[in-house]
């Protein structure tokens, strides 16, 4: 139950919202938090997380540190809780929230260089360390999943965490060493649940078209009900002896949906698919089917999409076009997402909508209209500032950025009157 006093924050008015929204870092600034597909409020409904950036005009280096920083939704207090060295600028330090308010996130040992994940008490503020790193946690809390933080800045920029550019591994083939990790959040202990090579074997990829490219694991999220989850990865081809962010010179792409013990693999969504146009992929409320921005008919409109997790059944949700990252409410009936600044959908003028899209009715409306455009983005792609829309526990309040004020800030919205 979200537990926020409306009279402890200032309300956030610019261009008539149409819902109550309240902005939540009206100080400092400087904050995110994570994405859109995880709640960023405590399980207790009292406290939100934010990473808060030291500097928004240049990319992060290796060893400089972010603050992981507590909001008290009854008084609005801010409490940092915690530094991190683990950290990019889209996805901070991928903070998720585990059960009775154990905050769990990316940490970097710079005295060895080694990526590992840390779970906070924010009740005692005990610390403990734990094996590999941190991208989603189970429903239940038992088991943290990610790729290999550390490697993916050889495809994309702002998602993992940085080391010097000599300690970051590199994939040549398929790797066997590398892919899908899982946590054990109580013993602390990670182990490789399926390997590059082990889903391509697995998924019946032809092999011999990327043996001598590079691939690597990025997103994973488990479903709503914890018995599936999906896994993406990325390749390319090149011979450039430090390939960075090759998202700019284009990859492959693969969702890649299994039970948590690894079993019934499937592609979902491959790149025959993906090479149309296609971005954020998401699980239904259902935990069956996958939804996602993907240009299906090839001519380059994004649709609002829906797979199965096995890949058949891909067709459009609505008529609406797609944009930014998609999420179907659990009343099935609605879809909340936002729109990247220089998309369609955008106004324009540095300001995007948060897009409240009916699907029975074929209809949408304009929830809230936020800045998002800061001078940091003509530096880095990587430092633009995305709303990442994030539905919480109580399914009637979002969480989403916004660059307002001259700084990165953090706002709540109460959706319950469009419900």
């Amino acid at each position: 139950m979200m537990r926020l006093d409306p009279d402890a924050f200032p309300r956030y008015t610019d261009y008539d919202p149409l819902v109550p929204v309240w902005c939540v870092t009206p100080g400092e600034g400087r904050c995110i938090h994570r994405f859109f597909d995880t709640d960023p409020v405590s399980p207790s409904g009292r406290y939100l997380a934010v990473l808060r950036l030291p500097r928004e005009d240049r990319l992060n280096r290796p060893g400089e540190a972010a603050q992981v920083v507590l909001i008290d939704l009854q008084t609005a207090e801010q409490r940092v809780v915690a530094e991190t060295c683990g950290w990019e600028t889209q996805l901070g330090a991928n903070l998720n929230w585990g059960p009775d308010d154990m905050l769990y996130y990316n940490q970097v040992d710079t005295a060895t260089w080694t990526p590992h994940a840390v779970r906070l008490d924010t009740k005692t503020g005990q610390m403990r360390r734990l094996e590999g790193g941190v991208y989603r946690i189970s429903p239940d809390g038992r088991t943290i999943l990610s790729a290999a933080p550390e490697r993916m800045r050889r495809t994309q920029y702002g998602y993992g965490v940085v080391l010097p550019d000599a300690r970051v591994p590199r994939n040549r083939g398929l790797a066997e060493d590398d892919g899908l990790y899982a946590t054990d959040t109580q013993t602390g202990e990670r182990r490789l649940l399926v390997s590059i090579r082990e889903v391509f074997e697995r998924a019946g990829i032809a092999e011999r078209d990327y043996a001598s490219g590079e691939c690597y694991g990025f997103h994973c999220k488990y479903n709503p009900q914890g018995d599936r989850l999906l896994f993406t990865m990325r390749a390319y081809r090149t011979d450039d002896p430090q390939p960075w962010n090759r998202i700019a010179q284009g990859l492959d792409f693969w969702v890649v949906t299994m039970r948590p013990d690894g079993s019934e693999l499937a592609v979902a969504v491959g790149p025959d698919q993906w090479r149309k146009g296609g971005h954020h992929i998401n699980w239904f409320p259902d935990g069956e089917r996958l939804s996602m921005n993907l240009a299906i008919d090839g001519e380059r409109r994004l649709d609002l999409a829906e797979v199965q997790a096995d890949g058949s059944g891909l067709r459009p949700i609505t008529g609406l076009p797609g944009s930014g990252h998609p999420t179907v409410h659990p009343d099935g009936r609605h879809i909340l997402t936002d729109t990247y600044e220089r998309e369609p959908a955008a106004f324009g003028d540095g300001t995007v909508p948060l897009r409240w899209i009916d699907i029975q009715a074929g209809t949408e409306r304009t929830l809230v209209r936020v800045n998002v455009a800061n001078p940091g983005t003509a530096v880095s792609s990587a430092l633009r500032v995305d709303p990442h829309p994030a539905w919480t526990r109580d399914n009637r309040h979002i969480v989403f950025n916004g660059f307002v004020g001259g700084t990165r800030r953090v706002f709540i919205a109460d959706l319950g009157s469009m419900l």
